[in-house]
């Protein structure tokens, strides 16, 4: 166990950078939840998500990312010999400088992208019962919302308490969003940030998320001889991003300033401390997901790149005919119209197309979709768009009467494609048709197969199958939606 003071002088920040700390390999911009994506960030301490990644948060609102902070503790024993003020006065003047810290990185990314909302939850310690809020409401079409939740954990006491944290965390993700977790990290030095990190690990692995960890005291004791930081990522911080994680580290003026002119009332946080924070990159180690909706856009792209036609759609008898089958499963000739799930190069929709009067159709790749819209550039009535799904489901797939998912579904994490399947069922209007149809040999490298895939549908829907085709290789089921009750 790594033993250190604040009060010791620390490895100077020149050093790092010396070392080459802001010339780390950026995190690529796929591994970040976008619009409709969750954020999960779980704070130590109050100031531990402002010092490791105010700017992290501020770039995910700005990409149209939900924020979810979680307080694990009010940091009521960082000053353990004050004279003037009591761990509980203290634990009130840390929480209202973290409350300011979130309405300053709502507002920062409010002002810089649009209009943002806030929902501050503060749940005390269930032995005082004590409860402090506040809500207010911002406009939907701008950046993501930021809201944050206290925890009422012991300071130096959450690896006592970490059930407590264990069923937040998976509270949080349980609603099978793209989520990225992002923590202290779980070699800091510091029980707590230690705990953190190894609580923010468990999480990711059963919900399937990435995990990126922020060091704080790390950069304090560590010295750049220590390799294991060079294998991390950098997030480039852009002006406005270094304001807003300037703005909400002011917020924490217990930590930067003297609480009192009085021994013991001293700064915790060092000017030479805070310079660890003052780059122009926000520093994490990363912990990709299990391939899924998180990596596909990176995977499909790198795909299509090195191989035109990866899965010889346009050359293979086995294709074409699946495709026909497909189509000659379809119970209605004409559909209104149609919703394509990873449409890749365009040949099934083109057939959809035919037989629709509007199709959309999306894929995580853009190399796919351009060659694509080369395809369909004749049809007029086909709408070609990029998306991670099942966050990334357009506003236009609604009142739908065709979803078509295709050689897909296993592709995804199994959370990722019962969001995809509940989208599904909200979009399509009640007599509407859901095709499914997916190889039956395994699936190297992704979690789910096809029998699986058509398995969770019949499931997450309960509807009824009106057509079904099994071969050796592939199965194809029709679902159909029920029907609106008379009267």
């Amino acid at each position: 166990m790594v033993t250190f003071s604040h009060l010791d002088a620390g490895t100077p920040e020149q050093s790092w950078r010396d070392a080459g700390v802001e010339a780390l390999p950026a995190l690529d911009p796929h591994a970040l939840p976008g619009r409709g994506g969750l954020l999960v960030v779980v704070a130590a301490h109050p100031d531990d998500e402002s010092l490791g990644a105010a700017g992290l948060v501020h770039r995910a609102l700005r990409a149209g990312a939900d924020v979810a902070v979680l307080l694990c503790t009010a940091g009521e024993a960082s000053h353990p010999e004050s004279p003037s003020t009591t761990p509980d006065q203290l634990a009130a003047l840390r929480l209202a400088e973290f409350g300011r810290a979130m309405d300053t990185l709502s507002a920062a990314a409010r002002n810089t992208a649009g209009t943002a909302a806030i929902s501050n939850a503060s749940a005390g310690n269930a032995s005082t019962g004590n409860a402090a809020g506040n809500a207010s409401a911002g406009n939907a079409a701008g950046p993501g919302t930021l809201t944050w939740r206290y925890l009422g954990l012991p300071d130096s006491g959450i690896a006592q308490r970490t059930a407590d944290l264990d069923d937040a965390l998976a509270e949080l993700l349980a609603v099978g969003r793209h989520a990225v977790i992002v923590s202290t990290y779980r070699d800091d030095g510091h029980t707590d940030h230690e705990a953190v990190g190894r609580a923010a690990a468990r999480a990711a692995r059963k919900a399937g998320a990435g995990l990126l960890e922020f060091p704080i005291w790390y950069w304090h004791w560590s010295e750049p001889g220590h390799e294991e930081w060079r294998n991390w990522s950098a997030v480039p911080l852009d002006s406005a991003a270094l304001d807003a994680k300037q703005q909400a580290l002011a917020a924490h003026e217990s930590q930067t300033g003297p609480l009192s002119p009085q021994p013991g009332d001293e700064a915790l946080l060092s000017p030479g401390f805070l310079s660890y924070f003052d780059r122009g990159v926000e520093v994490f180690r990363w912990t990709p997901p299990p391939r899924g909706a998180g990596t596909a856009a990176k995977d499909f792209d790198s795909l299509y790149r090195r191989k035109a036609d990866p899965w010889s759609y346009l050359s293979s008898w086995y294709e074409q005919r699946k495709r026909a089958v497909t189509m000659a499963a379809l119970p209605r000739e004409r559909y209104r119209h149609a919703f394509e799930a990873g449409c890749s190069l365009g040949l099934l929709t083109e057939e959809l197309a035919a037989r629709c009067g509007r199709v959309t159709a999306v894929d995580a790749s853009e190399v796919a979709l351009q060659r694509a819209s080369e395809r369909l550039a004749g049809s007029t009535q086909v709408e070609l768009l990029r998306a991670d799904l099942p966050d990334g489901w357009p506003g236009a797939a609604r009142d739908l009467d065709l979803v078509v998912v295709s050689e897909i579904g296993y592709f995804l994490q199994a959370a990722e494609l019962r969001g995809l399947l509940e989208r599904a069922k909200r979009a399509l209007v009640p007599g509407g048709h859901l095709v499914l149809c997916h190889w039956l040999n395994p699936i190297m490298g992704w979690e789910l197969d096809g029998e699986t895939v058509h398995a969770m549908a019949r499931a997450t829907t309960g509807w009824d199958v009106v057509v079904e085709h099994r071969e050796r290789d592939f199965l194809l089921e029709v679902l159909q939606a029920p029907e609106q009750a008379n009267g």
